[in-house]
């Protein structure tokens, strides 16, 4: 089977783009019947038309619109492996950097970040968005810079790097009647317990586990984040839920932490963004930035074991 042209990329990402033979021609720097040619051959190289005559315009064909997210990323990324990376005066950097991570996250690591950021680059904003899914789309449209958490069904073309390894640790308030006794399976479930879940319902590794033991948790409470797990379980008798890190980064509260009495697995946090941005100089700053605080300020989760 014959290569493809990988010229064809750029013609077509200029055509789809313009919606207009002509406009493309003057992009690319082309005579208009050279660029008409060079439809034709898109046309008998994707089996579709791609750009048919509207009135006096010309407009893609669904075909075509389908396709033009593709093309963008394959001419961009064509064009970043053909052109060298410039040196960037990171000093110099004037940008705002939308990160999405949630509330945990953000009281962990918002002020070692922008300290770290504002002092080898003065100029750089860092806007810390909510994070109420994880849609990807916003990765896809350039309004987030870096998405920060657990990685799920992810697009496929996203690129992802782990910061740091976690784990789920429970609390409860420091005279818990609980905390008098082995913590056993039995006793856990058998506690009344508040979780974090911002659309109500919450069925994971450690319900499955406690499932294996004929066991179910008892859940009295559903809040949206760890941040009000721990303020109700500090102020209630209900067990709660929450990774080490942000557990030990608020030690100030009355709470003890204990091992779970089940087995659960380990959880990395990544940060997540889209390739377009890979060859970009600021955006790589940025990802070095976020990877070294993170790794300095993490830490691995030390709960008491009952």
């Amino acid at each position: 089977m014959p290569l493809p042209d990988l010229n064809l990329i750029l013609a077509l990402d200029a055509l789809l783009t313009e919606e207009s033979v002509a406009a493309a021609a003057q992009r690319l720097r082309l005579s208009r019947s050279a660029m008409s040619r060079t439809l034709t051959r898109l046309r008998i190289a994707t089996g579709d038309p791609l750009l048919v005559r509207a009135g006096r315009e010309m407009a893609l064909t669904p075909h075509a619109e389908a396709l033009l997210p593709r093309v963008r990323d394959a001419a961009e990324a064509a064009k970043s492996v053909l052109t060298p990376a410039p040196d960037i005066d990171v000093a110099a950097i004037d940008r705002i950097f939308t990160i999405r991570a949630n509330e945990g996250f953000v009281e962990i690591f918002a002020a070692p970040l922008a300290a770290a950021a504002l002092a080898q680059a003065p100029r750089v904003r860092l806007r810390f968005a909510p994070k109420p899914d994880k849609n990807v789309q916003a990765l896809r449209d350039g309004t987030l810079d870096l998405d920060i958490g657990v990685i799920g069904e992810q697009g496929p073309e996203l690129r992802a790097q782990t910061l740091f390894h976690d784990a789920f640790v429970a609390v409860a308030r420091n005279d818990h009647p609980l905390l008098a006794r082995q913590i056993t399976p039995q006793a856990f479930a058998a506690a009344r317990h508040v979780v974090a879940s911002r659309r109500g319902l919450v069925i994971g590794p450690i319900d499955d586990a406690l499932a294996a033991l004929g066991l179910k948790r008892d859940i009295a409470v559903y809040v949206s984040n760890f941040p009000a797990v721990l303020a109700v379980a500090s102020h209630s008798d209900l067990i709660g839920l929450a990774t080490g890190a942000y557990v030990e980064s608020r030690a100030e509260l009355p709470l003890t932490s204990f091992a779970l009495p089940v087995p659960s697995q380990e959880i990395a946090i990544s940060q997540i963004w889209h390739p377009r941005l890979d060859a970009d100089p600021a955006h790589r700053w940025l990802r070095g930035l976020v990877f070294s605080v993170c790794r300095r300020n993490s830490t691995s989760p030390r709960a008491k074991t009952l």
